[in-house]
């Protein structure tokens, strides 16, 4: 063996040794609320998530057969998951309430193609800052700090609740399902989309397996995961549901979104190096993580779970 190739591999295990490393003692376990706000604050101040995700910060719908690209399949999603809750029978002038909203990216959509009056609400004071710099003042949207397992509002203040990806980071599902179904008004519409696993008392995991989900509770401050099953069952024992609750697996339309979001920084390399060599740092950081959650679920471990029920 060359003494160059020597050097090579000594280097790549050096790098890769202090990356494992950095990965590890910069983790982010969840440990109250405030840790939640504190990491989307941080996404959001430093930017790096925008440049790459867009207004979306959640997965895209991928029609099969059909080649879209990453930020469409994302718009995609919500018209996807508006038509399947039935959110689209709402009149315009409805008042909707997006539970864990971001930056905007959907509530603008409800707002502006479906004509909804819209609250956003987020853990985040930095997301209700970019949110409403990012929102035009004609656009029926407000948006404010709030934490979802104590929603400020009257019962059955909404006509349609909306919430993408945010369950994942609520350590009490059971009060989640309440105050979204205790602001919404009867016969109104819930629309919801989480990260769940699969049931792991039927089928406990494996040591493998039980690595992974550690991974991924503490590197993106996940208190605990559900399943499509045992949430469903929270929204139809739930006071203010009808009872009537369907649910889905769309991992099939969603999985490509987590090879998409590393290929995207490739595709737009000068969305990380215009923020400086520090978000190149961070971004190459996110990616051991964003290949465990396309491990986990492709394997069926996590599943990509879809909610509707009338209130």
């Amino acid at each position: 063996m060359s003494l160059f190739l020597k050097t090579s591999i000594f280097l790549v295990l050096i790098l890769l040794f202090s990356y494992l490393v950095l990965w590890r003692i910069t983790k982010r376990k969840y440990i109250s609320s405030g840790t939640v706000a504190s990491a989307y604050d941080s996404w959001t101040q430093d930017k790096l998530l925008e440049r790459l995700w867009g207004e979306h910060i959640h997965l895209g719908f991928y029609p099969p057969n059909k080649n879209i690209d990453f930020r469409e399949a994302k718009i995609q999603f919500v018209h996807e998951l508006v038509s399947w809750s039935g959110l689209d029978k709402l009149p315009r002038g409805s008042r909707v309430l997006d539970v864990g909203c971001g930056i905007g990216g959907s509530s603008r959509i409800l707002a502006n193609y479906y004509g909804f009056n819209v609250t956003g609400i987020t853990i985040s004071p930095a997301q209700v800052k970019r949110a409403k710099e990012l929102t035009p003042k004609e656009c029926k949207c407000n948006f404010k700090v709030m934490d979802a397992l104590d929603l400020k509002f009257e019962d059955g203040a909404f006509d349609g609740v909306w919430s993408v990806e945010a369950g994942a980071h609520m350590n009490n599902k059971n009060k989640f399902a309440d105050q979204m179904l205790r602001t919404l008004r009867p016969g109104g519409y819930l629309a919801l989309a989480d990260w769940n696993s699969r049931d792991l008392k039927k089928q406990p995991p494996s040591m493998l397996e039980k690595i992974v989900l550690k991974q991924l509770l503490e590197q993106w401050v996940h208190p605990k995961f559900m399943s499509i099953k045992d949430f469903s069952s929270i929204l139809v024992a739930n006071k203010n549901s009808s009872g009537q609750v369907i649910f889905d697996n769309w991992n099939s339309y969603t999985n490509p979104s987590w090879f998409d979001s590393i290929f995207e920084g490739i595709r737009r390399p000068n969305a990380i190096l215009s923020l400086g060599p520090g978000a190149l740092v961070k971004s190459i950081r996110e990616i051991p993580t964003i290949l465990l959650m396309d491990w986990a679920f492709k394997n069926g471990l996590m599943e990509f779970g879809v909610y509707k029920c009338r209130g």
